[in-house]
């Protein structure tokens, strides 16, 4: 059966697809954690901040009758950022090699820091250019479902109006406040991986974010587009819009890191490779 594909169905699959890639977008790195037994990945503040973010978030929401979908994800945010920081202060109490090999990574650039060895990473079953995208696909494909089964019931039922507008000040406050700490709390990460070089940080994790916080947007925008709905969830929409930069910018990092290490790591076979080399 074709769905029309209504404002209000459009609104309905974005906050599924959503929900389905902020589901899993903790996992990644909680999984590495324990696959290194370190948490020397992740800058503490990064997590304290983005814990804050996330409860004034909750509350925030739940002032402002926001939908269902961001207060159910605010409850389990809460949580996961609570298994992440307890991960990165139980395995520092506990340091293994890897941990120690990422920890002490400072200035891998600097000749009078002695190399230490890389920390193991487990090997994905395919090259990132494909592991993510098919990963991708498959969890909003997977929100797709979800949104499929349960809202049946709903397709064929009239346009609802324009959903009820509330303008509080409290909710709009704490809107706000947990938009700064997103915000916020991407500085001391991305300072971080200065330092780690994004040893023991998940790709997936910031990569999942991004597709969160834009499919999660779409179903703001997609439910009304009146001016007064967009400035009520205007703090929400700036969180999320505009962390999606930032992230983007971690996944800038991945990407150099990993480029000057391969260069790093090519052996020159002859002078005219040298001349070529400093050339380029």
């Amino acid at each position: 059966m074709l769905v029309p594909l209504s404002p209000a169905v459009l609104s309905n699959i974005a906050g599924y697809m959503s929900i389905a890639t902020w589901i899993v977008v903790y996992s990644p790195q909680i999984w590495e954690n324990y696959q290194l037994q370190s948490g020397e990945g992740l800058s503490v503040t990064f997590i304290v901040l983005w814990l804050l973010g996330d409860i004034t978030n909750l509350v925030g929401g739940v002032m402002a009758k926001l939908l269902p979908t961001m207060i159910i994800l605010a409850v389990y945010y809460t949580v996961c950022d609570l298994i992440l920081l307890f991960q990165v202060y139980y395995y520092r109490r506990k340091p293994s090699s890897s941990a120690q090999a990422i920890g002490q990574h400072i200035n891998p650039l600097d000749e009078s820091t002695p190399l230490l060895p890389e920390p193991k990473q487990p090997k994905p079953l395919l090259p990132p250019k494909f592991e993510y995208p098919i990963m991708l696909l498959f969890v909003l494909l997977s929100g797709l479902g979800a949104w499929y089964i349960t809202d049946q019931d709903t397709i064929s039922i009239p346009e609802k109006p324009e959903p009820s507008i509330e303008l509080e000040w409290k909710s709009q406050l704490l809107g706000w406040m947990s938009a700064v700490l997103y915000l916020g709390s991407r500085i001391p990460q991305i300072v971080h991986n200065y330092k780690t070089r994004c040893a023991g940080l998940s790709l997936a994790m910031f990569f999942f974010a991004i597709s969160g916080n834009i499919t999660y947007v779409l179903s703001i925008f997609f439910t009304s587009m009146n001016a007064k709905y967009i400035l009520a969830n205007l703090p929400w929409l700036a969180g999320s819009g505009l962390t999606v930069f930032l992230d983007l910018f971690v996944l800038a990092q991945f990407a150099i890191f990993s480029l000057q290490d391969r260069r790093k790591e090519k052996p020159f076979t002859s002078d005219e490779d040298v001349e070529e080399e400093e050339e380029a």
